[in-house]
């Protein structure tokens, strides 16, 4: 519900818009979300030698799953490493919980693990937000503890179509969400990032009738331009403007200097409106070379520079339940093969 009705607003104001006219030194700027509710999915190591093997240079995983870090060790890939949903509430109430999980997870395995961020939950929701800054807190706490806050930084993973309001134009975004103040503090205090799942796809499929044009969702050259009246900036393609707005939204709340990690975003090859093999190809090859600007500056017209990004998901991941497009995000099938032609290799 929360994506259908700021999809409609971005239709809507997009028309009106029309009309108006640290440790490790090395910097991963594209890298995949690695889920694993798959029938037969390789193993981890498998798939770590999977992505070295196609130029892939960071991994998200979606908990603590020894074998992967096991695999990923001295692999060169950098890591956005998640808690676990399940496991944030107890994070935040008990300061123990979150030492042995730095014990367990982080400190047997970094530095030969490039562990950049902690994901302290992945879109959660109703009760559970009220557990995510004190569980960031205590979980910081415990990698400070362990001598390890410069190099790992702390965060959450939001879904913007829920936290974000008055999405369009981007320079009048704010956060929807009251836990969100405290969240932005934290990482305006600790240096870390927001990490934001960003989908232009779903504003796209919920718009049928086309007042957000295919070109303008997938980066497709030449698209109808759209400028910002709020600040003059003019916008090529809507996944700039929906980081641009978590950027305003940010600012909004006190947090001036924080970055955004697009902590998740893909265009689903099957299942749904819009969705095929040609616009998930078409999306995601050119969020690769938007992330690395090949086709233009890196970086929002609002924040200009180097970007880390993940894109959603290496495999199509079968066992998902819901809305039948969760199913064919995937680059590559469980048997390794690609769904469709990606280059991760930008010169």
């Amino acid at each position: 519900m929360a994506r259908q009705q700021v999809a409609s607003m971005l239709a809507v104001a997009l028309i009106v818009g029309a009309i108006f006219g640290s440790v490790p030194t090395a910097v991963q700027s594209m890298g995949v979300c690695y889920g694993p509710l798959g029938s037969n999915l390789p193993s981890s190591s498998q798939v770590v030698e999977l992505c070295k093997s196609v130029g892939i240079q960071g991994m998200r995983i979606y908990g603590p799953h020894k074998p992967t870090l096991d695999a990923m060790r001295n692999s060169g890939l950098g890591l956005l490493l998640d808690v676990g949903n399940d496991k944030v509430c107890e994070l935040a109430a008990s300061p123990c919980s979150a030492a042995a999980f730095v014990r367990d997870y982080v400190v047997p395995y970094y530095p030969a693990v490039d562990i950049r961020h902690i994901a302290v939950g992945n879109e959660l929701n109703g009760c559970a937000t009220d557990c995510i800054a004190p569980a960031m807190r205590n979980v910081h706490a415990a990698l400070a503890d362990a001598g390890l806050t410069g190099a790992i930084k702390v965060s959450t993973s939001v879904n913007y179509y829920t936290v974000v309001r008055d999405a369009f134009p981007p320079s009048s975004a704010a956060f929807a969400r009251p836990y969100m103040a405290d969240v932005a503090r934290f990482l305006e205090t600790t240096g870390a990032q927001l990490l934001a799942n960003v989908f232009p796809y779903f504003a796209y499929a919920g718009n049928p009738g086309g007042a957000i044009s295919l070109g303008f969702a997938t980066f497709r050259p030449g698209a109808a331009t759209v400028t910002d009246p709020g600040n003059g900036l003019t916008y090529r393609n809507l996944f700039d403007a929906m980081v641009d707005g978590v950027y305003a939204a940010l600012d909004k709340a006190g947090a001036p200097n924080v970055s955004v990690v697009v902590s998740g975003s893909g265009w689903p090859s099957a299942g749904g409106f819009g969705a095929s093999l040609e616009n998930a190809r078409d999306y995601n090859q050119r969020l690769i070379n938007h992330t690395h600007g090949k086709d233009g500056p890196q970086g929002t017209p609002r924040r200009p520079g180097r970007m880390e990004t993940y894109v959603f998901s290496m495999f199509n991941e079968d066992l998902k339940m819901g809305d039948p497009t969760a199913r064919h995000f995937g680059l590559f099938y469980a048997n390794e093969e690609p769904v469709y032609p990606i280059n991760f290799r930008i010169d």
